[in-house]
């Protein structure tokens, strides 16, 4: 099952939140933990909350670990691997794991139905969340997927909603989305949605003829594998969160520079992905994940305007009745 299909999320989303956080117990990870020195002291032990399988887009955290950054400074770090339905922002709402990787579409939501987490440090700064279809029709555009053919699409995520909203999808026939790339590869005329470093590399490998269009390309464009703490532990211990958003930060500019070594790592982790598929998801992330305005502001940074743009189109698609601040939902800490 892919990746997509299995992890996203809005309606098990909605059933944690629409009673409220305060109806959980909180079991921290391992109580308030103490400030991070990464000298004399016993390291930290913190829990990492990853919404999907070891795989490429993680990669920075498992380089983190192997290579010693979090262990550099004072950090003994466990990554809890996700899988299909992962709950990781009430695991990290409700104090079972430390810090936790989401989408910022999913603060955003979580926070207007009480989740108080606030992301740290932002992975994709470009949403890999894209519409794939056949380079033989040559389209030239997002919006000419809408316009005729077969399209597979979560109508209810996100999104599916802001898409639905931007365009009309009159002349196409929409259809479930069942997380494989096999209709693709038989009708020409298909097109499906896809994450940048998933079905494009599988359909292209299969000899298919992938081109995508990212949504983010269509105004849609929320931080991805983000980084999300409570505010509760950023408040009483922000060294501690500032030492793990530095050692990420280093774990990410190694895994950049030279993937191979956290590949072999991922490998085992994941035998469904061999060294090629590891390989190419990896290269293609790369200009996602680092961009103009991280290499000046650094890796993981975030901008206010772009927090900003997401609530007013939550808000506008009503996924959200009311918009929580802005500056409650993100700290820049580097």
């Amino acid at each position: 099952m892919n990746r997509i299909f299995a992890r996203r999320r809005l309606g098990w989303f909605v059933a944690l939140f629409s009673f409220g956080l305060g109806a959980c117990s909180k079991q921290p990870s391992s109580g308030t933990p103490p400030a991070a020195s990464g000298s004399a002291s016993q390291p930290v032990k913190v829990k990492l909350a990853l919404n999907w399988l070891p795989e490429p887009e993680f990669g920075g955290f498992y380089a983190g670990r192997e290579g010693g950054s979090y262990a550099k400074h004072g950090i003994e770090l466990e990554i809890l691997g996700g899988g299909a339905g992962s709950p990781v922002l009430q695991m990290v709402a409700t104090g079972r794991a430390d810090f936790g990787t989401v989408g910022a579409d999913d603060v955003v939501i979580g926070k207007a139905r009480g989740a108080d987490v606030v992301g740290v440090f932002a992975t994709f700064q470009t949403n890999p969340q894209g519409i794939m279809v056949h380079a033989a029709r040559k389209l030239t555009s997002i919006e000419q997927a809408f316009r005729s053919g077969t399209l597979a699409l979560e109508t209810g995520q996100p999104y599916a909603a802001y898409l639905k909203q931007k365009f009309s999808w009159a002349g196409v026939k929409i259809v479930p989305y069942d997380g494989g790339v096999a209709h693709f590869l038989a009708d020409p005329t298909f097109g499906q949605q896809c994450y940048l470093t998933s079905e494009p590399l599988s359909a292209k490998k299969r000899g298919g003829d992938p081109q995508v269009f990212l949504i983010a390309d269509a105004g849609y464009n929320p931080y991805a594998t983000l980084v999300i703490t409570r505010r509760e532990l950023l408040q009483k211990n922000p060294d501690l969160v500032r030492a793990f958003v530095a050692a990420t930060a280093e774990g990410w500019r190694s895994y950049l520079t030279d993937p191979r070594p956290t590949n072999a790592v991922l490998g085992k982790l994941n035998p469904a992905m061999d060294a090629e598929a590891l390989a190419a998801s990896a290269e293609a992330q790369k200009p996602l994940i680092e961009t103009a305005e991280t290499r000046t502001a650094g890796l993981g940074s975030m901008q206010r305007a772009r927090w900003e743009t997401l609530v007013n189109e939550l808000a506008a698609i009503k996924l959200i009745d009311q918009k929580p601040s802005v500056d409650e939902l993100f700290v820049n800490l580097r």
